[in-house]
């Protein structure tokens, strides 16, 4: 299963996430529940990046299926959309694959 941690602050302002598993829905390669979570996290780490001044950190090991995204307080309202469209594209998909993906939400 992939578990996805969004980490938020008492004012529910997201301060990063972390995406942990694999979800095991088939085999490596055929695997759409972890390649479409994947594709998400790595699109908005990625449009963040190319599209905003914001600053993060980022840490990823795919043999394991990890990554750790951290964001610097003080981020744009634009990096604010693009997590705010992954959460939602992740919820998406725990909706249609609940056994397979597992989104919570940790305030920190």
């Amino acid at each position: 299963m992939i578990r996805v941690t969004i980490y938020q602050n008492s004012e529910q302002r997201i301060s990063g996430f972390a995406m942990q598993g694999h979800a095991g829905y088939a085999e490596s390669g055929s695997d759409i529940v972890c390649a479409a979570a994947s594709v998400l996290a790595q699109n908005a780490v990625n449009s963040i990046e190319q599209f905003t001044e914001d600053t993060f950190t980022v840490d990823v090991n795919e043999d394991l299926g990890e990554l750790y995204f951290k964001i610097d307080a003080g981020y744009s309202h634009e990096t604010e959309l693009l997590l705010n469209s992954l959460i939602l594209g992740l919820q998406g998909i725990e909706e249609e694959y609940m056994e397979y993906i597992d989104v919570i939400f940790e305030e920190v």
